[in-house]
């Protein structure tokens, strides 16, 4: 069966990049520009995963993880933050939000598909 992914990605190259790996190996993408039409959407589709960038307008990353976890037939849904932050403390507070990992950016095209298996439910 195709596996459904939201991405909430601002960056329209990264979007790109994204959508274009995931549907290259047999995946079925819907998106959103920003948190808020992303949290929407949840309200009509049931994603196996949930591509998450932390670097949103309006509200970032981690208070959309906490927002969808509050939302029941999501909480559970595989939360992976997408993110270029690296430092100490970064990877507590993206597991903290709600998000079950996450995929460090710039995306390594060789690896973003094993990594997205790693967390698909």
């Amino acid at each position: 069966m195709m596996s459904l992914i939201l991405i909430i990605e601002d960056n329209e190259q990264n979007l790109y990049l994204e959508k274009y790996l995931l549907e290259k190996n047999g995946y079925s993408v819907e998106f959103a520009n920003n948190g808020f039409e992303g949290i929407k959407k949840l309200e009509n589709i049931f994603p196996d995963l949930i591509l998450l960038d932390i670097q949103l307008p309006e509200i970032d990353g981690y208070e959309v993880a906490r927002r969808i976890r509050k939302l029941e037939r999501h909480k559970n849904t595989p939360i992976i933050a997408v993110t270029s932050y690296a430092m100490v403390g970064d990877k507590e507070k993206v597991l903290e939000s709600g998000c079950n990992g996450y995929i460090e950016k710039p995306i390594n095209p060789d690896t973003f598909i094993l990594e997205i298996q790693k967390f698909k439910r």
